[in-house]
């Protein structure tokens, strides 16, 4: 078997604090360049250093793990059927707002959804050694094992590009936090395995916003495919949350290096609470300001475009696009003009009439979620009873037939001309987080899945 070493030190240059950005970091560890893995320890330690100032929650005991899960699972269900039975006794969304609400929300977690799973990318290697075994199943359930409508990445994107929210250009810094910590975990499998394995135990287990936000995102039309699969993953019983409980007791050493291992996993464990979380994320919506910050964003481009011949308050539409800073007073002025009709039906207001529909004047101007923060704003709570939340659904057929992009082709014809050990090298690179969603990634998690199984 391969040997389990947990060093307390590392090359001294591998101390270096880093001074990037959090979005900085998870760009450089996406593209994997030759100084990811420098960069990626350096990133870890900075943050395990501010977790040890989080309270820790988990038992002195490992052995008591099983039990901790479980009772979590438990408490977590008990909220959410007390949740249910408030909704079912009429009481609004407890987190949503409305439906631009919702989609700020799968927006600015973006970052983290983006590369699910990114922290066990490390372990892949160890394929042959069947300690690793539970960590690499979640790791590769994670990939959906080269199933399109499984894949946990491919499905955010999907459901990102679906909602015209994919460009993430202008989220804040702090909103990548956590994808960048767990990318650097991922680069980290050995030399920080007790802390990854800490990681996984803690993001595996069943939270009870996942739970709220499938059941608010449905009402609210929105695909809960990715929050739902989730839910059913991630069970104490047979699901992530067990085994990553059982990876701890696979691989927790004997002998003295056992309680040094379990206080770095705990620590590990720890770094889940660093920065934003989904209901901070949730809490954090402004829908004015969401609605002003859209709009002065678009005036760069719209200042010119418009005619004179319509005047507003005595300045045309260009005038009042031209100063920065003027929009809240501009919505202002269209509320009393009477263009935009608060707190009622959107389509009574000319402004909507101006973008909505393939014949309206400003067609394409706004994106589907541009609009609909518009939309939302404009009615401001305003609901029409015959109104229904459409819930969204894609088809359940998996395309995992021959494949036909170049990149695929490509790979398929190096692993031709290679032993099945030397194929195993060759995927494994092709399952780390920025290529396992694309089509030669999905291929290559089928292929090495195969292989793992004929070669043990």
């Amino acid at each position: 078997m391969t040997s389990i070493e947990c060093p307390s030190t590392m090359p001294v240059a591998l101390h270096e604090r880093p001074n990037h950005p959090n979005r900085e970091i998870y760009e450089k560890l996406l593209k994997h360049d030759q100084e990811a893995s420098t960069i990626a320890y350096a990133f870890v330690k900075q943050h395990l250093a501010a977790a040890r100032d989080i309270a820790n929650e988990l038992p002195a005991d490992p052995e008591q793990l099983f039990q901790w899960s479980e009772a979590h699972c438990a408490a977590v269900a008990a909220q959410y059927a007390s949740y249910l039975a408030s909704r079912q006794a009429g009481e609004g969304r407890r987190y949503f707002q409305n439906k631009a609400h919702a989609l700020y929300f799968v927006q600015h977690v973006g970052p983290t959804k983006l590369v699910d799973g990114a922290w066990l990318a490390g372990v892949l290697h160890h394929w042959q050694d069947v300690r690793f075994d539970h960590l690499q199943e979640i790791y590769l359930e994670e990939l959906g094992e080269g199933v399109p409508r499984q894949n946990h990445v491919l499905i955010y994107r999907q459901l990102l590009a679906e909602h015209a929210c994919d460009d993430l250009s202008d989220l804040g810094d702090e909103y990548f936090l956590q994808g960048a910590i767990q990318l650097a975990l991922g680069h980290c499998g050995d030399s920080l395995l007790p802390e990854v394995i800490g990681y996984n135990l803690g993001y595996e287990q069943l939270p009870l916003h996942l739970l709220i936000s499938a059941y608010e995102l449905r009402e609210l039309g929105i695909d809960p495919h990715y929050f739902l699969l989730h839910v059913t993953i991630d069970n104490a019983s047979t699901g992530h949350a067990h085994r990553a409980v059982q990876a701890l007791h696979d691989l927790l050493p004997a002998g003295e290096p056992r309680a040094a291992f379990y206080r770095r996993m705990t620590l590990g464990y720890r770094l889940n609470d660093l920065g934003l979380g989904s209901t901070a994320v949730i809490q954090g919506f402004d829908l004015q300001h969401e609605v002003l910050t859209m709009l002065e964003r678009k005036c760069v481009f719209g200042r010119h475009m418009h005619s004179d011949y319509c005047r507003i308050e005595n300045r045309t539409v260009n005038q009042w696009l031209a100063t920065p800073g003027q929009m809240g007073a501009f919505l202002d002025a269209l509320i009393r003009k009477g263009w935009i009709k608060r707190g009622e039906d959107p389509v009574d207001s000319r402004f909507w009439q101006l973008i909505d529909g393939s014949s309206a004047v400003m067609f394409g101007v706004f994106s589907a979620y541009e609009k609909q923060l518009i939309h939302d704003w404009i009615a401001d709570g305003w609901q029409d009873a015959k109104q229904r939340a459409r819930v969204l659904h894609k088809p359940a057929g998996e395309d995992v037939g021959q494949a036909s992009d170049s990149e695929t082709l490509t790979l398929q014809k190096t692993l031709e001309m290679q032993s099945p050990l030397e194929q195993l090298k060759t995927l494994i690179p092709w399952l780390a987080p920025q290529r396992h969603w694309r089509p030669a990634g999905l291929y290559a998690t089928r292929r090495f899945m195969h292989l793992r199984k004929v070669l043990r």
